[in-house]
This record gives structure tokens, sequence and C-alpha cells, in this order.
């Protein structure tokens, strides 16, 4: 079995922060909720990076479960670039402009 290392970029380190920062807000120890659940999306991703949906040319998402948001990388060799956590509500464009794929 290949063994894939997990880069996330700073700005997925943002998006990270600013939900976890919202969940909080709304009652707490509800961000560490939206943790444990995109540690489990990033456990899927790595066990099968093909396996979830291309959203954009190369671009592929993981869909985290219980909350609206989706894992957004690229696979290159043996990494996994991590270039999104997004709300399922925002623009793609927004995660788009975080590539040279535009």
């Amino acid at each position: 079995m290949k063994t894939y290392t997990l880069v996330i970029s700073r700005a997925a380190l943002n998006d990270i922060l600013d939900a976890q920062s919202w969940y909080e807000k709304q009652r707490k120890g509800l961000s560490l909720d939206f943790e444990l659940c995109l540690e489990g999306g990033y456990k899927d991703v790595l066990s099968n990076p093909v396996g979830f949906q291309i959203k954009y040319k190369t671009i592929r998402v993981k869909y985290i479960s219980r909350f609206p948001y989706g894992i957004h990388y690229l696979i290159e060799r043996d990494t996994i670039f991590v270039l999104g956590v997004f709300h399922t509500g925002k623009n793609p464009k927004k995660w788009i402009e975080r590539t040279d794929l535009s």
C-alpha cells in the first residue's frame, strides 16, 4: 500500500481556524467536534486519495461528516496538498483562485 504525506496549505489552515472559531461561538466544544470530523476526513483521504470526486481539473473534494465542509486537495506523486477547507455554500471560485489551474 502506497504511503502519502498530507500537506495543509496556510490558506486551508486559515479556513479551518475560521470555521473552528465560528462553531465555538455557536456552542462550547462544537469546534472540537468539527476538528474530529476533519481529522476523519484526512484519514479517509490518506487511505484512498483517488476515491473522491474530482471537482475541477485535478482538484478532488472529500466532504466531511456532520459539517457542511469539503476538503479540497490535489495529489502529486506521494503528496496530498490540501488547498482549502470550504463550506459547501461558498462560491467555488474562491478555491479555484488558490490554484494555478484557473
